[in-house]
Order: structure tokens, then C-alpha cells, then sequence
């Protein structure tokens, strides 16, 4: 046969078999979220605001939820179906959706209404969950999401970060109160005024909950010292402040002398590399002013202060030594509108994430700050610290990806 424009020879590579050319593209997965009004009156975030369901029911998902969910946050039921969720009146409904969105940890009943595979994204609080409710949570072999530990690209933590500028800036504005008379406090102005020294502030760790503390509290004219276990903490704070404060190390001898000084205390730093408990013992809060207050950022990590005790919004503080404790656990809940809107900003992009990889199983593998996130997959604990303080062993959820 002649080798013709169109015809091929035996030999040709025309006649050898070619492989077939299958669709590369993933099918997006439709969503179903859900989103439960929050059992404690304390907790007043939401965390969909009425424009994050736009975004979703726009790229064709579905959002169910509760009646007076959005409350706490001054967001009526009217504003979210008017975007286009559902409204639903028994809560027990809001839990056949694919995924349950919410910001306090799962209580028991809730748990009781969870089904095999569904994703679930919370608050952990590690330090105050529960074996029992975690066991619990493990039985009913649900894939589990800890807001606490999501890591995004630059491996920060969006939500840590997020809440902590909130909570930075709020404390602030709550040392001002409580050291007004209003609230039976010293009478004290933070920023002082002509012939009048300003009142004085200690900070206690240069992360993003001091940075934005030391911001606010500069904003308003006050005397600012900010202590902190690194020293690289210390310079990017006054980088990024773009000012110098004074600064320290943790000497004990220099804080304790901060501390008695101190007109407001801003806590957020847990653990010393020195292996204390405490990074302020009850000695030395007893030294402190009477008058002065402390405010405790790290209550859900178990506390910053010997002397902090947990309290909640109705009854945030308690007198002890002569000095005003503030120890609330969820400080950006009194904010709630302007907290709201922060996760709704993280998690809106994430549901949209879900859907794009196929499935939460999919976005797993493809996502690592996804995967820290993740502390129970298909019934497995995932999270070597939860393991750890809960005694219960645990898998790496890397190795555990690559067996199913």
C-alpha cells in the first residue's frame, strides 16, 4: 500500500493502540450546611454571617439554619433567608446536614445527633473538653475539625490569629472600663492628661493578642511594657508597631517589679520554657496594686495567672488580693458582630473548598492546613496532643490519608 496522505502502513504508529483520554477535571460536591443556634448563652458569634450564605447558595450549596442562631450577633432570620438559607426550627433537623458548623464544642446530646462521615468543624477547647465527650465523639466515627489548629498556606492559624487580634484590642477597652468608677474601679484614665501620668500597662507576650493590645492601649496614650520569652517575638512587635515600647525578657526579677507598678496586666502567654506552671504565681499577683487588673487571655488554655479562675460574660470577674481578675475564655464573644464577620471571612472559602476538592476526605490529602485541623477521622483520634493529655492513643493523620 502506498504511503497516501490519510492512509497508514502497518508499521505506522496510526495503528498502535493509544490510551484513552479520560476527563482530568473533578466534579464539584453540592454541600449541605448546617448551622445550630449555640447552647450557651455566653457564646454569641455566629459562624456564617448572611453574606458568607450568599456566597455559598450562589456557588450551589445549600445552608440550614437555626432559628435565632444569629442573634447573639444582632442578625435577624430574615437576613440569612433573604440570602437564601433555610430557616429551621428543631435542631434535631440541622443535624442530617453534610457538615455541621458551629463555634462551641459539641455538648453530649449534640454528639447523640452526629452520623458516620459527616464533617464536623468546632472550637475544641482542648483544656476544658472532656474524655467522656470525646470517646463520644470518636464512637459516632465522624470526621472532626478543631478551629484551633486549622493552619492556612504561610502555616499561621487564621482563626488563632483572627481571634487574638480581637481579643488584643477588646482587652484593652475592658481595662479601661473596669478601672473606671463605673465599674467600682481605681478611677484611673489609661492615657492621662496634661500634668497627669498616663496609667500603665503590662503586656505578656509580644504574639498577635499583644501586638494589638500594645496598639490599642498606645492609641489611647497609655505607658505600655511588653515581656515575652523570645527575643525575636520581642523586635518583630516593635517592628511591627513601628515605634519602640519598653520590652523585656522574662526576668523574674524585673517582672515582678513591672507587675507592681502596673495599673492593667494583659496575659497571653501559658507555658515557660523554665517548665513554672504559671507564668505569674499567686505571690506575685498579691504584690500587684490594689486596684489593678488583670485580664487572663489565656483562660482556654488553661491560664496565665496562679490566681485566675474561669468566669463567663454574665460574672467576668472576681476580686482576689485586692486586684481585679477578668478571666473569660471567649473574649471576642463580646464583640460578636465584628467576630462573626472575621470567621465567617475564613470559613465561607473553606466550604468552598470542600466542594471544589470533591469532598472533605479529598481536600484532606491536597490541603496540609486542612489536615492539622483535622483531630478525629472515621472514628480515629488524630491529634497527638489531645492523645496525649486525654490518654487516648492517637494516629497521624498523614500516614492514616495514605490507607484509604
Amino acid at each position: 500500500m502506498e504511503n497516501n496522505p490519510g492512509h497508514y502502513t502497518f508499521g505506522n504508529t496510526g495503528l498502535l493502540p493509544k490510551e484513552e483520554m479520560l476527563e482530568t477535571g473533578r466534579k464539584k460536591k453540592k454541600l449541605i450546611i448546617g448551622i445550630p443556634k449555640e447552647s450557651s448563652k455566653f457564646e454569641n458569634r455566629v459562624p456564617l454571617t448572611p453574606q458568607g450564605v450568599e456566597l455559598l447558595i450562589e456557588n450551589g450549596h445549600a445552608v440550614l439554619l437555626e432559628t435565632g442562631a444569629g442573634e447573639g450577633a444582632n442578625y435577624l432570620d430574615h437576613d440569612f433567608s433573604e440570602c437564601g438559607a433555610t430557616i429551621v426550627k428543631n435542631k434535631k433537623d440541622i443535624f442530617r446536614a453534610d457538615i455541621i458548623l458551629k463555634i462551641s464544642p459539641f455538648s453530649l446530646e449534640e454528639i447523640d445527633w452526629l452520623r458516620h462521615d459527616q464533617v464536623v468543624i468546632s472550637l475544641l477547647y482542648m483544656y476544658n473538653q472532656s474524655k467522656e465527650k470525646l470517646l463520644k465523639l470518636l464512637s459516632k466515627k465522624v470526621n472532626a475539625v478543631a478551629f484551633e489548629f486549622l493552619q492556612d498556606e504561610n502555616s499561621c492559624y487564621p482563626v488563632i490569629r483572627s481571634m487574638s487580634e480581637i481579643e488584643g484590642y477588646a482587652s484593652v477597652m475592658i481595662a479601661s472600663e473596669f478601672l473606671s468608677k463605673a465599674h467600682n474601679g481605681k478611677g484611673v484614665l489609661l492615657g492621662g492628661i496634661t500634668g497627669i501620668s498616663p496609667a500603665e500597662i503590662v503586656i505578656l507576650g509580644a504574639g498577635t493578642a499583644g501586638e494589638f493590645a500594645a496598639r490599642a492601649a498606645l492609641g489611647l496614650g497609655a505607658t505600655v511594657k511588653v515581656f515575652d520569652n523570645s527575643y525575636r517575638n520581642l523586635r518583630e512587635l516593635e517592628s511591627n508597631l513601628g515605634q519602640r515600647v519598653f520590652t523585656s525578657v522574662l526576668h523574674p526579677q524585673t517582672l515582678t517589679k513591672a507587675l507592681k507598678s502596673a495599673d492593667a496586666v494583659l496575659g497571653s502567654l501559658r507555658y515557660l520554657q523554665t517548665g513554672h506552671s504559671f507564668l505569674v504565681t499567686e505571690s506575685q499577683v498579691a504584690q500587684m496594686k490594689k486596684g489593678s487588673i488583670i485580664i487572663d487571655l489565656s483562660m482556654d488554655q488553661g491560664g496565665c495567672f496562679e490566681s485566675s479562675m474561669c468566669t463567663d460574660l454574665e460574672h467576668p470577674v472576681f476580686i482576689k488580693h485586692g486586684v481585679i481578675h477578668y478571666c473569660v475564655p471567649n473574649i471576642a464573644s463580646r464583640v460578636s458582630r465584628t467576630a462573626s464577620i472575621a470567621l465567617s471571612n475564613i470559613f465561607a472559602p473553606i466550604m468552598l473548598q470542600i466542594s471544589e476538592a470533591g469532598g472533605i476526605h479529598q481536600l484532606i490529602k491536597e490541603n496540609y492546613g486542612i489536615s492539622q485541623g483535622v483531630y478525629a477521622y472515621r472514628g480515629i483520634l488524630t491529634n497527638n496532643h489531645v492523645g496525649k493529655k486525654f490518654n487516648i492513643p492517637s494516629q497521624d493523620i498523614g500516614l492514616l490519608m495514605a490507607a484509604f
